[in-house]
């Protein structure tokens, strides 16, 4: 059984969103194809000391599991950090081509605001609509991020494979998380860029030589001074100098400047990039992931969803009133039940199954080291049992059941279910009395439980209980 989650409300470790990744997708596939049948799970998950979220947690878990919905998580949490990675390499790759597109290949002056737009002109223009995407709802952001999901989501397979990114939306959005992932993930990819960017910018001036120059019909020379130090003042406050007044003037392209010039161009050029490109990326990023980190240590279980507000009477049974409103009738008289067999940790059980009375149930010769459990013939005792082995699981487990008897589904259903808790499980076929063979069906039961996976040496018909297995697992 799994643990109950974790109750620290500060917690956000990757087992926890996985744990409410699962709970989502299982109830969106409940949803979309009716409910799945889990009262093993919910028999098992009513054992935990824990609330009603961490109930859903836990059952969510166990159907995961054995619906296969584990694995479906896992390949497309691969596949998305598979496009994530290629992207990010998609973005070094063009950040660099970019740079040396505006640079070119030095035969030709570089025209220094062509370049500036070519460097951080789309960068500043998705940026500004990211921060224009704040007086819309969080759910109508834009970006690379989108661009992300969307790729993931196309190699989704079958219907619970696309379900799986839908949950992960689903999820993120009732966080109030989906913002800041897809900010992150849409800021981290552009810093990608603007890195790759200013990594080919140094590589390529320090290698080769290039002539910086302004060209313009209608401004004057001192409109591009008052331009070049209006957008290097932030740089200068970080150490990148400023291209003297005199240097941008007599980069008109009439001129033939020293090497000290185009030095300077270069630094403003870099610096510009870093101040306006890359600083404000990396700070958006981080708020981003920050934002996204907070509102997943919130995430919790809404038990009134759809989905889970049906569950809360199942796993979370009311109690029950002492108080007396009405004579009872005979037809609901209580009783008084008899007590769960006491702990089976560690010990071999034997129980009959429907078995009619002229078999003498239980056998007067069980040894004492093997638990007796009865003979399950109402709903009520194979409940009691259940409970008992869900709780604590047998070592070994003896089913009798009558031979003359035709198994129907209900009892393979069983036999399944009890065996699931158990380390090892034999099917004792109890054969009629020897005046009335013909009456018995072994080979159909042989016939089902083989077909019901249990292994051949695993069916036992004989007229003794083969209690050397059940003592010691051999025979």
């Amino acid at each position: 059984m799994p643990s109950s989650t974790s109750r620290d409300p500060e917690s956000a470790d990757p087992s926890r969103l996985r744990a409410h990744w699962l709970a989502e997708l299982v109830r969106l596939r409940e949803a979309h194809w009716g409910p799945l049948e889990d009262a093993d799970a919910v028999r098992r998950v009513r054992q935990l000391d824990a609330g009603l979220p961490a109930r859903i947690l836990a059952r969510a878990a166990l159907l995961a599991q054995r619906e296969q919905l584990v694995p479906l998580v896992d390949a497309w949490r691969r596949s998305a950090l598979a496009i994530l990675a290629a992207l990010f390499a998609l973005a070094a790759v063009s950040g660099a081509a970019a740079a040396l597109g505006a640079l070119g290949d030095g035969t030709r002056p570089v025209n220094v605001l062509w370049a500036l737009g070519a460097l951080l002109g789309l960068h500043a223009l998705t940026f500004l609509l990211w921060l224009a995407s704040f007086l819309f709802k969080a759910s109508s952001a834009t970006g690379l991020g989108r661009l992300w999901l969307w790729a993931t989501r196309k190699l989704a397979r079958g219907p619970d494979g696309a379900l799986v990114p839908q949950a992960f939306l689903n999820l993120l959005a009732r966080a109030g998380a989906l913002r800041g992932l897809f900010g992150a993930v849409s800021h981290l990819l552009w810093l990608t860029a603007l890195c790759a960017a200013l990594a080919a910018l140094l590589a390529v001036l320090s290698t080769a030589s290039y002539r910086f120059i302004w060209a313009t019909t209608l401004l004057a020379p001192d409109t591009f001074v008052t331009l070049t130090q209006a957008v290097g003042w932030l740089p200068a406050q970080l150490g990148f100098p400023l291209p003297d007044a005199a240097v941008v003037r007599a980069s008109d392209g009439a001129q033939v400047l020293p090497a000290d010039a185009q030095v300077q161009w270069s630094v403003w050029l870099i610096g510009v990039l870093v101040v306006y490109g890359i600083v404000p990326r990396l700070l958006a990023g981080t708020l981003c992931a920050a934002a996204a980190l907070r509102a997943l240590r919130r995430l919790r279980i809404d038990p009134a969803l759809p989905g889970f507000a049906a569950l809360r009477d199942r796993l979370e049974p009311p109690a029950l009133s002492s108080g007396i409103d009405r004579p009872v009738d005979p037809l609901h008289e209580p009783r008084v039940r008899a007590a769960p067999p006491p702990a089976l940790d560690g010990r071999p059980v034997i129980l009959g199954l429907e078995l009619p009375q002229d078999l003498q149930w239980p056998p007067a010769d069980v040894p004492a080291a093997v638990q007796q459990a009865g003979n399950l013939d109402t709903r009520e005792e194979r409940n009691r049992v259940l409970d008992a082995l869900a709780n604590t699981a047998a070592t070994r487990l003896l089913i009798a059941c009558d031979a003359r008897q035709t198994p129907d589904r209900g009892t393979l259903s069983l036999i399944a279910e009890l065996a699931a808790h158990a380390a090892q499980t034999r099917v004792w076929l109890i054969p009629p009395a020897a005046q009335a063979p013909a009456a018995s069906r072994a080979p159909l039961w042989r016939e089902r439980l083989l077909a019901l996976g249990l292994p051949a040496q695993a069916v036992v018909q004989s007229s003794a209980a083969p209690y050397a297995w059940l003592e010691s697992g051999d025979g």
